[in-house]
């Protein structure tokens, strides 16, 4: 079931979670569905010295939307792009960065995306570990892009990408990678993500495309950072099957979501390539 939106309140004078993130400090409150965060880094944290000996990864592998209450955070990206965030600014860091404090005044930020995940060991996220993936894709992407122009399919997939983003962000998902077209995320409860999947194609209508996504539920070794194994590559063939509009999953998938109201249709047997035998499809009919 899904938890229905009320009237609540919490505090960060009582988070319900606290982790460290080296010196400095993430505190968490849940709202339903809904994690918020704060950090609080103090003058001289910096990533690669105070978080990258415990999560492992060469940068810094979540994506953050938030909003700086003090002091200054200066990011710099795998790419060489750099910044400053102060007190008051509304920013995004993509995933593939290190960041550090500047001054004497510490940094503090409210977080809205990936809070529950930030600063995680191995020993916390388990080296392997039941997920449920994601594959989102754009149907016809080369025909509407021969179609509008290179300048406006640009504008069409930033916006695509913001508002996918805004839905894995509401439904808890982790964006893995993008796939020029589309997306690959990871949810630790497969309702979260096939709802998630389901509200996609209805977000982007009114821009002209059509979403196809497929999901399967699995273990998955995760390297820095990145689930990687036989789920993976399931839940890719299982998607690009799909059409215009449509949500296909694994039986596995499908079992987990017994009792949900979730609705869904048997699509049959279907060999997926590169993986051995058949595998039973399901279509998403009903959201609930």
């Amino acid at each position: 079931m899904v938890a229905m939106p009320r009237l609540q309140r919490k505090s960060f004078a009582r988070p319900d979670r606290t982790r460290a993130l080296g010196s400095g400090r993430l505190e968490t409150v849940d709202l339903d569905e809904s994690v918020v965060g704060r950090v609080n880094l103090p003058p001289g944290w910096r990533w690669s010295t105070d978080v990258q000996p415990v999560v492992g990864t060469p940068s810094c592998a979540v994506r953050h939307v938030s909003y700086a209450v003090g002091g200054t955070l200066h990011v710099r990206m795998d790419d060489g792009t750099e910044m400053d965030i102060t007190a008051g600014d509304v920013h995004e860091i993509p995933p593939g960065h290190d960041a550090w404090v500047v001054g004497d005044d510490p940094y503090v930020a409210i977080e809205w995306a990936n809070s529950a995940r930030y600063g995680e060991s191995p020993e916390e996220t388990g080296d392997r570990m039941l997920a449920t993936i994601l594959f989102t894709d754009i149907v016809d992407s080369t025909a509407v892009l021969g179609r509008v122009g290179d300048r406006a399919w640009r504008t069409l997939i930033v916006e695509h990408n913001t508002r996918l983003r805004g839905l894995l962000d509401q439904h808890r998902g982790r964006e893995i990678a993008t796939t020029g077209d589309g997306f690959m995320a990871m949810f630790d409860s497969p309702a979260r993500a096939v709802r998630c999947a389901a509200a996609i194609d209805a977000a982007v209508e009114d821009l002209g495309l059509r979403v196809r996504a497929g999901a399967h539920t699995g273990e998955v070794d995760v390297v820095a950072g990145n689930p990687r194994g036989l789920a993976v590559h399931a839940a890719a063939r299982i998607a690009a099957g799909a059409g215009a509009g449509e949500v296909l999953i694994s039986a596995t998938t499908r079992e987990l979501l017994e009792g949900s109201e979730l609705v869904f249709e048997d699509r049959g047997l279907h060999e997926l390539k590169g993986i051995s035998g058949t595998r039973r499809i399901f279509a998403l009919v009903r959201p609930g």
